[in-house]
């Protein structure tokens, strides 16, 4: 009875456990045909993994990373190197049929499309705003919760987007690695960039619809829209007074403090004010100078 029960076990996980359970199976058989010959304890260790691979069959062998043949970065498919690639190509494959703007994914591109149909189908549960794409409401729920992973390794300010981090450890090297083509003038962000080719072309395509005036950046169409509506979302610690814009909550902390945050990067001479340091920045450039020359001329 017991060598039929063997040869059951032996024949059930053949397909599953191979040349394994073959091995322990005819092991078993011997022993219990009285081969003295045999360890006990090795038939016995046999037996309990043959149970153990077919009650928990292994997993397959994770399949090595597929490598950029450009940077030498690792990705886990291929359709994740396909889509890496495209970094270094330019590549970019999807268009938008509105505007005929092109991206490297698709995903790039669906949310890109709610810029058109102003669909924003993620809000957040805290205070009610909506956004185009789940990222960036995982981003705004920091605003609630304080959280601020992301640090600078030299001045220790921490950030809540790892982005913002990236844009600020340029204030440290001094890196602009944006530049215009028309007068050559570089900036540490894409965004200060395009801003800035505005002035050359122009545009002002950011139009508020309570009073028709344009705007060249988004950003100053939202701080603008709030002398309509009278929100000041920035408020200082200390006094309770509210701000517009965030740069002038920092400008007013500063009288509390004493502290001076806006540096000269050609002197290193301090200001409370950013709009002081804008005006200071003159002084070095001569752009005022240029600019009443240019006044007087016309």
């Amino acid at each position: 009875m017991k060598r039929k029960r063997h040869l059951d076990i032996r024949q059930r996980g053949k397909t599953d456990l191979d040349c394994n359970l073959d091995l322990v199976g005819k092991q078993s058989l011997f022993w219990e045909e009285g081969d003295s010959g045999l360890d006990e304890n090795a038939i016995q260790q046999g037996i309990k993994q043959m149970f153990d691979l077919l009650e928990n069959p292994r997993r397959p062998a994770v399949p090595q990373p597929y490598r950029c043949s450009y940077c030498g970065k690792n990705t886990s498919c291929r359709s994740q190197l396909i889509m890496h690639k495209r970094i270094h190509t330019g590549e970019k494959p999807y268009r938008c049929f509105e505007c005929g703007k092109s991206f490297g994914r698709n995903s790039s591109l669906v949310v890109h499309r709610r810029t058109h149909t102003g669909k924003k189908p993620y809000e957040c549960s805290e205070c009610g705003k909506v956004f185009r794409c789940s990222s960036n409401l995982f981003i705004h729920k920091r605003t609630h919760t304080g959280e601020k992973p992301y640090q600078c390794c030299r001045c220790g300010k921490r950030f809540s987007e790892h982005t913002t981090l990236v844009i600020h450890k340029r204030t440290h090297t001094g890196e602009k690695p944006f530049e215009c083509p028309e007068c050559r003038k570089s900036f540490n962000t894409s965004s200060n960039l395009t801003s800035h080719v505005k002035l050359h072309t122009g545009e002002e395509p950011h139009k508020c619809l309570q009073c028709g005036k344009s705007f060249s950046r988004n950003s100053n169409l939202v701080i603008h829209q709030r002398t309509h509506t009278g929100e000041k979302p920035y408020e200082c610690p200390d006094c309770g007074k509210g701000f517009t814009t965030s740069s002038n909550l920092i400008s007013h902390v500063s009288l509390h403090t004493g502290e001076k945050p806006f540096r000269c990067p050609n002197c290193s001479q301090c200001f409370s004010h950013y709009s002081t340091l804008i005006k200071h920045k003159r002084t070095h450039t001569g752009e005022k100078t240029i600019s009443i020359l240019i006044a007087r001329q016309t």
